[in-house]
């Protein structure tokens, strides 16, 4: 067992994950610097991705971009490993816990037991930390867990070998040698540069430009059936601004977290700011989800109109807050 390890309780796993990581290993890290440096905030609609037959609508990065985003920004000496077997993978795993190691997985989130029944769903890119065994049981520290768990050893590798997308084939990490310090201006201008141009790409799917797409989409959405395909639409949008890792609004306040810690790191003052208007765009994510989630319900008449005008206004907020973010970026630079 990795002696002195702190179990940790995050918003989201894959951050949470790696900041214990460094954390653990000797470099002070929060959840929120690492989402920053890893440039993970961004948006995408994807239509042609469906889950549950309706399209995928990302907050964040692909999974695992946090992870290696963050092992190539600050050139960690970190290992990656994958099986063909579960016998070769667990073997493994118990080879590394057994000499010290605090190790890395990917899982599906289906197959932990200690996630609650109504919460657990086919979502195989869930990140967790492995910090020892005792017999046939595994000790966890899952970031979104408030206390450390205890998972058995089939369940464990049930969940590590699981099929379909983004399946994790037994996929585990960890560091080799303890990280070094960081150059935080240079990490910062480059982590700031990088997530600018995710959400000012003139990409139609993609940031700002993907938010007006959906909004299209919402717009068109017909209620000749009495809105039923409507509110499953409006419900997955919903669903997966809320319940699937951070979401919208709190991704967006985690990136203003990020801003502030970074000002308070480089004394480059004009973060405060961006940070402030940043969470103030995080709140009107919340009202949007909270008008749809009251449409879906009944609670209010179900307008697809009036939520592709709410979405339009957040793309038009998220356009003027990421130009003055790439702004004040090049200005930092000089």
């Amino acid at each position: 067992m990795p002696d002195g390890f702190v179990h940790a309780h995050a918003s989201h796993c894959e951050s949470g994950v790696m900041s214990s990581l460094l954390r653990h290993h000797g470099l002070p890290f929060s959840e929120a610097m690492a989402f920053g440096l890893a440039s993970a905030l961004s948006f995408a609609y994807l239509p042609f991705v469906r889950i549950n037959g309706l399209p995928l609508v990302s907050y964040r990065m692909p999974p695992r971009a946090i992870i290696r985003g963050l092992a190539r920004a600050l050139g960690l000496d970190m290992r990656f490993e994958t099986f063909r077997s579960p016998s070769a993978g667990m073997q493994r795993l118990d080879a590394l816990l057994d000499s010290g190691k605090l190790v890395g997985l990917q899982t599906s989130v289906y197959w932990l037991p200690y996630f609650p029944p109504d919460l657990r769903f086919h979502f195989n890119a869930h990140n967790l930390l492995v910090y020892g065994r005792e017999r046939d049981e595994y000790l966890i520290s899952d970031p979104v867990a408030e206390m450390t768990v205890r998972c058995a050893r089939a369940d464990l590798a049930r969940a590590r070998f699981a099929k379909g997308v983004l399946a994790p084939k037994g996929l585990l990490y960890f560091l080799e040698t303890p990280p070094a310090a960081p150059d935080w201006v240079r990490l910062g201008r480059r982590a700031l540069a990088r997530t600018a141009r995710i959400m000012l790409a003139p990409l139609p799917l993609v940031g700002v430009r993907g938010m007006k797409l959906l909004a299209r989409q919402i717009e068109r959405l017909p209620l000749a059936d009495g809105g039923e395909r409507a509110r499953l639409y409006i419900g997955n949008i919903v669903r997966m601004q809320e319940e699937i890792g951070t979401g919208g609004g709190g991704f967006r306040f985690l990136y203003a977290s990020f801003l502030q810690e970074l000002a308070a790191k480089t004394g480059h003052a004009a973060l405060d700011g961006l940070a402030s208007r940043l969470v103030e765009i995080g709140d009107r994510w919340r009202e949007f989800a909270l008008a749809a989630a009251r449409m879906i319900r009944g609670r209010d008449a179900l307008s697809p109109p009036a939520l592709a005008a709410r979405l339009r206004a957040l793309a038009a907020d998220e356009k003027f807050f990421f130009q003055s973010l790439h702004r004040a970026q090049r200005e930092w630079a000089r």
